[in-house]
């Protein structure tokens, strides 16, 4: 890199920093969002600077840069969703959770996965590592249909009740590990050559020991912090009574580069973290300033990587994009995950029909999809159709970034009249 190319990187910093500040407020509950804004204004300066200037954090040419900062971007934005939800996990109050887990998420793959390989001609290893790519709905653009933070009246809270919202983040908070198996399934079709050798161990160690490893090591050492943040013996050491949120970054490394190494699902256990952070003195205000900490972090790097993402759009990008892959985009927002999800959750007491619509219809694809993108493509050598996962994820996530920006606002609004008896206005 550059000197030249370090000071566009510190430009870009900055414009992040100030449209962090002043962008969510400007926009709260507008058509527009500042992801839009920030993809628009990424993709002029891709114009204006063109490819040359920018290779050096262009995905196709180093898909790690991006890869690292989607990845950072992502678990700190998982400290923060878990921080926000005030429901004890269990397997009854979490029902919508687990139907959106275990038969939306696998019904999307599999859709994803048959269209790629029959439509856009993809060999099965890259339809699959596509199909993995744009599993995980997005725990970072998805904030204007989750719960917005910690509140004091723990699960009693009017937002913690609202089942559409504590759906959609506890789904996010959850789903972005559990693509992780997928995506080592197509490494292993692309490397490891007959499913026969591989399958078994792909099922005990990708999909169950690593789950397991991440669940345990974050909910153990979320559990160990919380006490010593609120229980800690000597009193001066508590951190919670000296107000000090830097803890909950200090947990997000700790804890992820934890589970990393002992072969377990990082992001797994940064919410599985944050889950058990949570339990302990459920009610104090703490958590609010943790929370507040990780959110503004959390602004600053999602716009960092939508200004580079939306460069990328007008410098190459979206090349190798057909419009196979185009409509593959398109039925994945409107047909496939809508499908998937109202089909798991039509046994869903919590929720009546117009919930049950609302939420299967905002499955957000964003930041997670870049990291698995970037880590499954520097692992593999897919040719040529690593750039066509390329163009069809990006070109997926600003469809999904526009559509579920602009209707957001206006969604939950009709929805909070419909419950309410109002005559609702058609959204």
């Amino acid at each position: 890199m550059t000197d030249l190319d370090i000071e566009r990187v510190y430009l870009a910093a900055g414009i992040a920093l100030l449209a962090a500040a002043m962008l969510p407020r400007l926009f709260k509950d507008r058509a527009i969002t500042a992801p839009m804004l920030m993809l628009g204004v990424g993709a002029l300066g891709g114009l204006v600077i063109g490819p040359t200037g920018l290779r050096a954090v262009s995905p196709l040419s180093h898909p790690a840069v991006i890869g690292h900062l989607a990845e950072l971007c992502v678990i700190v934005a998982l400290m923060g969703v878990g921080l926000a939800i005030d429901r004890p996990l269990n397997w009854r109050t979490w029902g919508s959770t687990w139907r959106l887990l275990l038969i939306a998420m696998p019904l999307s793959i599999a859709a994803v996965a048959v269209f790629g390989w029959w439509a856009a001609a993809l060999t099965p290893a890259a339809a699959a590592l596509l199909a993995a790519v744009l599993a995980p709905t997005d725990p970072v653009l998805a904030s204007d249909v989750q719960v917005e933070g910690p509140t004091p009246g723990g699960p009693g809270s009017a937002e913690e009740d609202d089942e559409v919202r504590f759906a959609l983040t506890s789904e996010a908070g959850l789903n972005d590990a559990l693509a992780f198996p997928f995506v080592y399934l197509a490494i292993f079709l692309a490397t490891e050559g007959s499913a026969r050798t591989w399958l078994a161990g792909w099922f005990a160690g990708e999909l169950v020991a690593k789950i397991a490893i991440g669940a345990f090591v974050g909910s153990i050492v979320g559990d160990l912090l919380g006490r010593g943040m609120f229980r800690f013996p000597v009193k001066d050491a508590r951190l919670a009574d000296r107000g000090e949120p830097i803890v909950a970054l200090a947990a997000v490394f700790a804890v992820y580069g934890l589970t990393e190494l002992v072969g377990g699902y990082g992001f797994l256990a940064v919410f599985a973290c944050a889950l058990a952070i949570r339990r302990i003195e459920r009610d104090s205000g703490y958590h609010e300033q943790m929370h507040g900490l990780v959110e503004q972090l959390e602004h600053i790097l999602t716009l960092v990587v939508l200004l580079l993402l939306g460069a990328a759009l007008t410098t190459g990008l979206l090349a190798a994009l057909t419009w196979q892959g185009a409509a593959l985009g398109v039925l994945l927002v409107f047909v496939f995950r809508p499908v998937a999800a109202w089909l798991s959750l039509q046994r869903c007491r919590e929720m009546d029909r117009n919930e049950r619509a609302v939420t299967a219809f905002f499955g957000v694809r964003g930041i997670g999809s870049l990291y698995y993108a970037s880590y499954g493509l520097t692992r593999t050598d897919l040719g040529s159709q690593a750039e066509t996962i390329w163009a069809i994820a990006a070109f997926t996530i600003v469809l999904s970034v526009i559509v579920h920006g602009a209707s957001a606002g206006a969604v939950m609004r009709y929805l909070e009249d419909a419950r309410e008896g109002k005559q609702p206005t058609p959204p």
